[in-house]
């Protein structure tokens, strides 16, 4: 063994009995993090006071077996169950987008006119605390799905640009509303659902 070497050695191992000295006595490497704790949203629930999830059954094939969470109550829902029964009017929306706090006033006035479809809003990659918030800011009411996971987003192909609408025709088939893109009147709402799905 050269005496490079040999001194390499050396100055390891007393590298490791110096780290083995200094380390507390009858302590453990530290341990993994604890767990986040989730926040109490019921103050923000109430206050938001969504409408209540539906649970229609039926609904998109491709959401069968999703389980996603009601945003007004917590508790987990059946994706399809909750979008079927259509027609129903899906807006994909997410807290982040500044377009979706336009459209969202203009789909729950929708929601309370004559006629309408019902409209349910999907919650994507935002927290559910902001989205509550959000939400009984801007006097939406809407029944609303939080997509925390992402899947049901995933399974309907929704595109990057927020927001998203989709009409879920009653067999239960999703079609993407193209055009317009953002729904920015009643009429325009009206005029995507029965183009898209039927009133």
């Amino acid at each position: 063994m050269s005496p490079r070497l040999r001194w390499a050695l050396v100055a390891v191992i007393l590298l490791v009995a110096g780290a083995v000295a200094v380390w507390p006595p009858g302590e453990d490497a530290p341990a993994s993090r604890p767990a986040v704790p989730t926040p109490d949203l019921d103050a923000a629930r109430a206050k938001a006071a969504l409408e209540p999830c539906a649970d229609a059954g039926g609904g998109p094939a491709e959401l069968a077996s999703i389980q996603t969470t009601c945003l007004g109550t917590g508790r987990p829902v059946d994706a399809a169950a909750a979008l079927g029964g259509g027609p129903v009017l899906v807006n994909v929306w997410a807290t982040w987008c500044v377009p979706c706090r336009e459209e969202l006033p203009v789909l729950a006035e929708y929601a309370a006119s004559e006629g309408a479809v019902p409209v349910v809003a999907l919650t994507v990659q935002s927290p559910e605390a902001d989205a509550l918030d959000l939400l009984s800011a801007i006097d939406v009411r809407l029944p609303a799905l939080y997509d925390d996971d992402g899947r049901v987003a995933k399974a309907l192909k929704v595109p990057d640009a927020l927001p998203a609408s989709y009409v879920i025709s009653a067999g239960g088939v999703a079609r993407f509303v193209t055009q317009p893109r953002l729904l920015r009147t009643v009429e325009e709402v009206r005029a995507a659902v029965a183009r898209f799905g039927g009133e």
